[in-house]
């Protein structure tokens, strides 16, 4: 069997190596999730959407192995079924989540800089 292979160039190898490492966070984030489901209940919205986003994420390994628009999709559809359900029943962790953008936004910013570094802008 062949190992997918990274996009050409130094920015796709980082994209798809850092795709991939937010899928397997995912993916233990979400298997803990569940597995604690016998300790803390989960109402039954949020135990559905996670046994989805589980089997999406588990899946993504193989099928969205060449595909950057898939690997990034799965992931914003696997956070978004672990975030909105909470964000909804409890609106005050909209602020953290919030203040969260911050570094992210600056993370982006910093990766955007660095695609651009080898076109000489």
């Amino acid at each position: 069997m062949n190992a997918p292979t990274p996009a050409g160039g130094s920015w796709g190898r980082v994209e798809f190596y850092t795709s991939f490492s937010l899928l397997i966070v995912l993916a233990t984030v979400i298997g803990m999730r569940l597995g604690f489901e016998s300790v803390w209940h989960l109402p039954t919205l949020d135990l559905d959407l996670s046994v989805i986003a589980l089997a999406l994420v588990l899946a993504s390994f193989w099928l969205a192995r060449h595909s950057r628009r898939w690997r990034l999709a799965i992931v914003a559809f696997a956070s978004a079924t672990q975030l909105v359900p909470m964000v909804v029943r409890e609106p005050v962790l909209l602020l953290p989540l919030l203040g969260a953008l911050v570094p992210v936004g600056i993370l982006m910013g910093c990766l955007v800089a660095l695609s651009k570094k080898d076109t000489g802008l």
